[in-house]
């Protein structure tokens, strides 16, 4: 299967008498061209620098976005990044693939065998990333009552790597409200390193260097930050266990 690398947007557009075409508009930069059409491979882009790296993944600082590692208890090892802005959650992680074919087709299906082992529910859509798996997981409300969450997963097949993508909290149900993540993710560069790796396996991720977190633990990347000499590498509960 292909790689499903990016392909230049397509638009119709409806040319009337009103409004013709200047030569000046035509200079300018439309949104469409000037809204990422990622995730990039570290080839495409020319620094490192303007970015938050976390090592196998950077991504750019955004006002109010704050960072989480995820810790598997087991191994002691980082296993996802998530990312928190305005009440939502994105949870990026980053794999090794083989050369000559994508993996999102294969773990669509296995999400969907999870979900279901879980006594939850799966629905594939088309969305802005192709397709996508809306599940709903049995959960217990504040109240006590059953109810379910809702995850949305969305997966980029890249060349030689993997980027999974899990919506979280607003942004799992209201695309509008998804806008800004959804951003974020098409703006996520993936360091696949040279070192041969299994598909499958995770790429590593790290704490950003000199990384300060906040009382909550969170570490704020909405704009670089001058820590203060006791504060570096500071560790503390950014880091969240996963059974």
């Amino acid at each position: 299967m292909a790689f499903g690398r990016r392909k230049k947007k397509e638009e119709a557009v409806e040319a009337t008498e009103e409004a013709p075409a200047t030569e000046e508009a035509a200079d300018e930069p439309s949104q469409a061209d000037t809204e990422p059409n990622g995730p990039y491979d570290a080839e495409e882009i020319g620094s490192h620098d303007g970015y938050v790296d976390l090592g196998s993944i950077l991504v750019p600082p955004t006002e109010g976005l704050q960072l989480r590692l995820e810790v598997e208890e087991r191994t002691k090892r980082v296993v996802a990044l998530t990312l928190d802005l305005h009440g939502s959650s994105l949870q990026l992680q980053a794999f090794a693939a083989p050369r000559s074919e994508g993996l999102w087709d294969e773990i669509r299906g296995q999400i969907a065998s999870s979900v279901g082992s879980q006594g939850g529910t799966v629905e594939e859509v088309k969305g802005r990333f192709g397709q996508e798996v809306v599940a709903k997981l049995p959960a217990e409300t504040s109240d006590g009552k059953r109810g379910y969450r809702v995850a949305r997963f969305i997966g980029f097949d890249g060349p030689r790597w993997f980027l999974r993508g899990v919506f979280g909290g607003d942004a799992a149900l209201d695309r509008e409200k998804a806008e800004n993540l959804e951003r974020l993710f098409r703006s996520a560069v993936v360091i696949r390193g040279e070192n041969p790796l299994p598909p499958r396996d995770l790429l590593p991720l790290r704490l950003p260097k000199d990384a300060v977190t906040d009382a909550e633990g969170h570490v704020p990347a909405d704009k670089p930050a001058e820590p203060t000499p006791e504060d570096r590498f500071k560790r503390g509960p950014e880091i969240t266990h996963i059974g």
